[in-house]
C-alpha cells in the first residue's frame, strides 16, 4: 500500500514539473510599451433574435409617451444579483422590429447607430417630433464561457462591452490545464457562425478586432495534452489500486483470523 502511494505522488510530480510555464502565462512576449488600440471597440451588428430596449424623447414629454407605450415583449434577464425583468422589442425572423406609429423597422444588419439615426430621421420626416432623442440597448447581450475555465458561465454584459479577459475573469479563469494559445472563439454574424482561433500568449490579441466579445459569443477554452493525458492514466490507474487495495485487505483479513 505505502508502494503504490509513493507511486502516486512521484506520478504527480512528474506531471508538475512536465508543465511549460510560458504556455500557462498570459502574453509571454509582451514588454513593457504602448498599443495602438486600432478599431477594437466595434459596435455589433443587430442579430434575429435580439431584444432591443428603444426609448424615444423630445422636449414635449406628452407628444414622445406614445413611442414609448408598454411594449409587447417582457424577458426576464439573468445576473450576478439576480434576475430582472425589462420590455424589448423582439428582432423577428424576418429582422424587423414593429415600433408604435412608426410600424415595421428594418433592424438586423444595422448597428444600433444606423437604426437610432433611421428612426430620428423618419420621425422628422413625418414631423412627429421636433429634436427627437432616440436611445437603443440590447437587453440581450450574453456571452458564453466554457471548457477548462474555473466557473463555466453564460454572462450577462448589461453594459454592452465586455473584453475577453474581462469574461475570462468572471468565469474563474483558463485552468493550468487549458490551452492559452489556442483559444476558440465562435462568432456568429447575419446567419453565418464563424470560427476564429485566439492566441493569448500573444500581445497582438491586445491590438485585434476579437479583444472585446459581442453579443451570443462563446468562448472554448480546449483542455491541453498534459490534462488529457492526466485523465486517461487516472482511469487506468484507479482500477488497478482498487485491485491492490482489495488484494491487500483480502490479506491482512488472513492474517487477522
Amino acid at each position: 500500500m505505502k508502494l503504490n502511494i509513493l507511486i502516486i505522488i512521484a506520478f504527480g510530480l512528474i506531471l508538475t514539473s512536465c508543465l511549460n510555464t510560458k504556455q500557462a502565462t498570459y502574453f509571454a512576449n509582451a514588454n513593457d510599451t504602448i498599443i495602438n488600440s486600432g478599431n477594437v471597440d466595434i459596435e455589433p451588428i443587430i442579430q434575429k433574435n435580439d431584444i432591443l430596449s428603444i426609448n424615444i424623447s423630445s422636449l414635449n414629454a406628452e407628444a414622445s409617451a406614445i413611442f414609448n407605450a408598454p411594449n409587447i415583449l417582457a424577458t426576464t434577464t439573468s445576473t450576478s444579483t439576480g434576475s430582472t425583468e425589462a420590455g424589448g422589442y423582439l428582432v423577428n425572423t424576418e429582422g424587423n422590429i414593429q415600433l408604435p406609429i412608426l410600424g415595421s423597422m428594418k433592424a438586423a444588419g444595422q448597428s444600433k447607430k444606423q437604426l437610432k439615426n433611421e428612426i430620428t430621421n423618419l420621425i422628422l420626416s413625418k414631423k412627429l417630433l421636433i429634436d427627437p432623442i432616440v436611445t437603443i440597448r440590447h437587453l440581450n447581450y450574453e456571452v458564453t464561457i466554457i471548457g477548462e475555465v474555473g466557473k463555466p458561465s453564460v454572462i450577462n454584459v448589461p453594459n454592452e462591452k465586455i473584453s475577453l479577459l474581462k469574461a475570462l475573469g468572471i468565469a474563474g479563469d483558463i485552468t493550468v490545464f487549458g490551452k492559452k494559445n489556442n483559444v476558440l472563439l465562435i462568432r456568429e454574424i447575419q446567419g453565418e457562425r464563424k470560427i476564429k482561433r485566439i492566441d493569448l500568449n500573444s500581445k497582438s490579441f491586445l491590438s485585434s478586432d476579437n479583444y472585446y466579445l459581442q453579443p451570443n459569443d462563446v468562448v472554448y477554452v480546449e483542455a491541453n495534452k498534459q490534462k488529457v493525458i492526466t485523465a486517461n492514466r487516472n482511469q487506468q490507474l484507479l482500477p488497478t489500486i482498487l485491485s491492490g487495495l482489495s488484494i491487500v485487505a483480502v490479506v491482512l483479513t488472513q492474517l487477522l483470523k
